[in-house]
């Protein structure tokens, strides 16, 4: 069985041994940090995040996993940081726009695809971290879906800690060397520093790039083909996550990294649809008949310190639900107890 839970120090082994195949598998995928130090001080922080120990709220970073309760394996971890972009350290991205041209001389016109610096000081919420062990990646019970979806009951549960727009940024299309076509056309040109070196310092320092970047626009045409196929481009393996968020109500704005072009995807809080279904219900017992008309999806104890949750099939009757008895043992649960349900999509 598959039970998601906040985070805590018996899990650094783990999520450094996820971290690794991170590396090994998209070299570009470092915001999760593969060393141990750094997972140290990320675990810390959650816990007092989701402690309530961390006095300016817009702070707290939270991360979830999942564990494998059988071969107490870590087969999953996910991430929500409050808030992405502050006056300390902004939330750095390319606007993607068009500007067009016409010469009445000559009768021609162009339309010019640009990309200006911006940056954000009072960002949104951001969610990020979502990895999930290959072994696992075609389990009977999608920790995929499970792991990533588990983060929007915590943030349908507790709105008040985080900000009215979230953000996901993906990862786009990068060589097998693990190069951005993009950064190799600009940040390299203006950095000197190779993709994985700006990347690691930016997440500790992000000065370089208000100091260097270009702030003026930057037209598309003179870049390469790789570099301008390559702007708000997700990877393959990144495909199906771009699709289920538009599905629940991400958009991609014209916003793209400046680094290496992945898309930034935002929704309004309050639109995102399995935040918008979170319902507090009542543990009725087990659903002995299997109910056809049972939903698939995730719950939680509505006391539960520490924060943990599980997957069921769910048959709902007025404002009781009655899913797995295994499962709500699981977590916790006895009949009669409150708890919060949130659906699939």
């Amino acid at each position: 069985m598959i039970i998601l839970r906040e985070v805590n120090e018996r899990d650094i082994d783990g999520l450094e041994s996820l971290s690794t195949i991170a590396a090994d598998r998209h070299p570009g995928f470092l915001n999760i940090a593969n060393d141990r130090d750094q997972w140290r001080e990320k675990v810390r922080n959650s816990l007092d995040s989701f402690a309530d120990k961390i006095v300016n709220k817009m702070d707290c970073k939270y991360i979830i996993v999942a564990e494998d309760t059988e071969k107490k394996h870590l087969c999953g971890v996910s991430m929500v940081a409050a808030q992405h972009g502050t006056e300390e350290t902004p939330h750095f991205f390319f606007e993607v726009d068009n500007e067009q041209k016409f010469s009445q001389t000559i009768n021609t016109g162009f339309i010019h695809g640009t990309l200006k610096l911006k940056y954000d000081t009072n960002g949104p919420t951001e969610i990020g971290g979502l990895l999930v062990d290959p072994e696992y990646r075609n389990f009977e019970e999608r920790i995929g879906r499970q792991v990533s979806f588990v983060r929007f009951l915590y943030m349908g549960i507790h709105k008040a800690k985080f900000k009215r727009r979230v953000l996901a940024e993906l990862l786009p299309p990068l060589t097998k060397k693990g190069k951005s076509p993009l950064w190799e056309a600009v940040g390299r040109r203006f950095t000197n520093m190779d993709y994985t070196e700006a990347d690691i310092l930016s997440s500790k320092n992000k000065e370089f790039i208000f100091s260097l970047f270009p702030t003026g626009k930057i037209y598309v045409t003179f870049l390469p083909a790789e570099a301008r196929n390559a702007i708000g481009k997700v990877s393959r393996e990144t495909e199906p996550v771009m699709h289920m968020l538009k599905k629940i109500g991400f958009e991609y704005r014209s916003e793209v990294d400046p680094f290496d072009g992945g898309p930034h995807l935002s929704a309004n809080m309050d639109e995102i649809l399995p935040i918008k279904q979170v319902k507090p219900l009542v543990y009725g017992g087990d659903d002995e008949k299997g109910s056809a008309a049972a939903m698939a999806g995730l719950v939680t104890p509505r006391q539960a310190m520490p924060f943990r949750a599980v997957s069921v099939l769910a048959a709902i009757d007025g404002g009781n639900a009655f899913f797995s008895a295994t499962r709500a043992d699981a977590i916790g649960l006895k009949i009669g107890d409150p708890i919060y349900f949130m659906p699939y999509y």
